[in-house]
């Protein structure tokens, strides 16, 4: 029996990435272009959305740029449900508000079960029923999660709550979808440097913090992360579906 480790190589896959202007999302559609894969890029900022397409157009790959927030349910049906192909989904939109569980506010929970969880559900939803109902032979759906979904973090016990809920909505979709095809799973990333987090690790107190509780000490990167995405994206990770790719340095390994 022979092992091959096959090229990573998207050409003729389409990917839709949410939240696709800035860090992790931004790295993934790079990524992915870079692979070979067309872009549909959806995102808030369609400045940022406009100077994404530079960077995808060397590739010399198709954009679609949609500026959405994935929190509209029916604009997001409207434009999904026309899609002419769509192979892979990179569920990354989110946001974190931290708060101490006692001071908790109604609005800041609202906000994060809104964004973090139900609208990774809708998007998966309407994505699958898309690559089914366009009888595409394989798809990848990647649900971007966090460390914080496998275990907790202080003063993010929301947060946490919504991660929990993304990793048992992968396992779920992963058993309900293998019929079609449709593989599932979630990418679980330590805290990512990041242009929004950068202000974090510029605090010595902060930083030190993250390195003290990664036994590689080293800060997670876009790139560690893209790469994971792309690696389940691909035919690469064909066996894959219901796992959770952990990226931490070993913080949950202790």
């Amino acid at each position: 029996m022979g092992i091959f480790l096959k090229d990573i190589n998207l050409k003729g896959k389409t990917a839709l990435i949410t939240g696709a202007t800035k860090g992790i999302g931004r790295g993934a559609a790079i990524a992915l272009a870079e692979a070979g894969g067309n872009v549909i890029a959806i995102g808030r900022n369609q400045m940022e959305l406009n100077t994404l397409k530079k960077e995808i157009k060397k590739f010399k790959v198709n954009y679609t740029p949609f500026n959405c927030d994935v929190n509209d349910y029916k604009r997001m049906k409207s434009f999904i449900t026309k899609l002419k192909k769509l192979d892979i989904l990179v569920n990354n939109a989110g946001t974190n508000i931290p708060e101490p569980f006692l001071n908790v506010k109604k609005s800041s929970m609202e906000t994060l079960l809104n964004v973090n969880t139900k609208a990774v559900f809708n998007v998966a939803q309407l994505c699958a029923n898309r690559i089914i109902s366009l009888k595409r032979k394989s798809g990848s759906i990647i649900n971007i999660s966090s460390i914080f979904g496998i275990v907790a973090g202080q003063k993010r016990t929301v947060y946490s709550m919504t991660k929990f809920g993304v990793e048992g909505l992968t396992r779920g979709m992963a058993l309900d979808l293998a019929k079609y095809n449709i593989r599932v799973n979630s990418v679980c990333p330590n805290i990512v440097l990041t242009p929004r987090t950068k202000k974090y690790f510029e605090d010595k107190k902060y930083n030190k913090y993250v390195k003290e509780n990664t036994p590689i000490k080293k800060v997670v990167t876009v790139s560690d992360v893209a790469t994971a995405i792309t690696f389940l994206a691909s035919e690469s990770s064909s066996m894959i579906t219901g796992a959770s790719i952990i990226i931490d340095g070993g913080w949950t390994a202790k």
